[in-house]
């Protein structure tokens, strides 16, 4: 009787040990902001790790380790000088790798680690090893562009991971699905002008980084009309998510059938974040997942990979965590969420019309320039 194959978790305790500093929620520290620690810290990611341990999910998934990223394989997308600049910068007293991006000595370990588990987790998928993976990374790494580090991320995981996927041919086309509450400008940025990577963002508008996300930006080029931004005002919850995945994001990646579908999943868009204004419970984030898989079952052999970014509340984001891999593997195993009816009761959680009346421009728009 043939084995069926799991869904695989790939982690490192490496990953746990990147260290931005005490600067609290704020991009450096400060004469009167008291030291604290950084919003991006390893518990909300450690906590879902544990989660996953007690509930006994972990033991239905085929748990895997990953080599750090090489120098080739991150040369793919970034330049040789910022590189070197990480490299400098982690042998004497780190520093900011660019905009919001500190780092002290150990982080570039942790960070070539983090991009070696999305380009395991591709690579797994992509060459039909495993039916889907999730890669639980840190530092995040969406925010990385070629020639510097912004908003946590010191390397691009997921440019990095698609980039040698299609180098080593494992893949043509591959959508990029980015639900972080935060612009994922790092893929956008990396694929601009590439019409065979299909880059979808839908974040809470003028959040992070302020000077993109909008849906104006195209891509360019042969890339034009491959990149798609969804800018949710702020207060969007589950009707207004539901509603941006039937109506654009899912049609968007059903037609341009790609070989893979990679998602930079964030949980920074749930109702607990203290950096988002987004409304989101953990059944919300199981839903997506759930018709992502679908989607991919039909489309693309169901090659389905989950690169863990942002999400900044410690003890909500295992919640939400847990409900995607949950989903992913297929698994009964589940944890009660004692805020998920909650979030759901909250106030204007329902599809409200200023937020339909968006939605349905940008997909009338997307129509005449990408047929659906």
């Amino acid at each position: 009787m043939k084995e069926t194959r799991r869904t695989g978790f790939f982690w490192h305790e490496r990953c746990f040990w990147h260290d931005p500093g005490a600067i609290g929620v704020f991009s450096a520290p400060g004469e009167f902001l008291q030291p604290q620690p950084a919003s991006e810290s390893p518990e909300s990611k450690r906590r879902l790790k544990n989660l996953l341990e007690v509930s006994g999910l972990i033991d239905e998934l085929d748990v895997r380790k990953a080599l750090p990223a090489s120098r080739e394989d991150l040369a793919r997308f970034h330049t040789g000088r910022y590189l070197d600049e990480l490299e400098e910068g982690d042998l004497t007293r780190g520093g900011d790798a660019g905009e919001c991006a500190p780092y002290t000595p150990g982080s570039l370990a942790a960070a070539k680690q983090s991009a070696g588990l999305a380009i395991a987790a591709v690579e797994a998928v992509a060459s039909g090893e495993l039916p889907n993976a999730y890669a639980l990374c840190r530092p995040p790494g969406h925010h990385a562009e070629a020639d510097r580090g912004r908003g946590f991320c010191l390397l691009g995981n997921v440019p990095v991971a698609v980039m040698r996927a299609r180098a080593l041919g494992h893949a043509r086309r591959i959508a990029i699905l980015d639900w972080d509450v935060h612009h994922g400008n790092g893929q956008q940025d990396a694929f601009y002008d590439d019409p065979d990577v299909l880059t979808v963002s839908i974040h809470q508008a003028g959040n992070y980084p302020l000077d993109s996300g909008f849906f104006e930006e195209l891509g360019e080029g042969a890339g034009h009309g491959a990149n798609l931004n969804l800018p949710m005002p702020p207060g969007s919850g589950i009707g207004a998510y539901r509603y941006a995945m039937q109506e654009l994001v899912l049609p968007a990646i059903g037609g341009f059938a790609p070989d893979l579908i990679v998602v930079a999943c964030g949980y920074d868009a749930c109702g607990k974040d203290p950096l988002g204004k987004m409304m989101l419970n953990s059944s919300a984030f199981a839903a997506m997942t759930q018709q992502l898989k679908a989607l991919a079952e039909r489309i693309s052999d169901g090659k389905l990979v989950m690169i863990h970014e942002g999400g900044y509340s410690e003890g909500y984001v295992p919640m939400c965590g847990h409900a995607v891999i949950q989903q992913l593997a297929g698994s009964r195993t589940q944890v009660p969420d004692p805020q998920n009816d909650e979030i759901a009761a909250w106030a204007y959680q329902s599809l409200q019309p200023h937020q339909r009346v968006l939605i349905d421009g940008w997909r009338d728009q997307w129509l005449r320039i990408a047929p659906l």
